[in-house]
């Protein structure tokens, strides 16, 4: 994932609504209108944010008739997941090199 794509990412996922709409829809398919109903938001607040989250590729609309469910797109959460995985081993390799280093500074004094 390029950094543009992560910064779009993360930057949708910062607001609470947002998650809450990929917590949503991570159990299953949902129209605007069936996103909206646990919200005290207009359907328009409700379409603005799943624009943010339809732009940066989180979530996918398709068309049925004259309904457009929303998907998210899992295969996204999974690179943002792993960004944050590579990221994880990274600082805990660093920390256990860290430690390391203090235990022989600790141990030749």
């Amino acid at each position: 994932m390029v950094t543009s794509e992560l910064d779009a990412a993360f930057a949708a996922l910062g607001d609470p609504v947002r998650r809450a709409l990929v917590t949503r829809l991570a159990r299953s398919d949902a129209t605007v209108g069936e996103l909206a109903a646990p919200f005290d938001l207009t359907h328009q607040a409700i379409s603005h944010h799943v624009g943010v989250l339809r732009r940066c590729g989180l979530v996918e609309q398709r068309r049925e008739g004259t309904s457009r469910p929303c998907r998210l797109r899992a295969d996204r959460l999974a690179r943002l997941s792993a960004w944050i995985d590579d990221q994880r081993r990274t600082w805990a390799d660093r920390l256990d090199a860290l430690e390391q280093h203090l235990t022989e500074e600790e141990a030749g004094r």
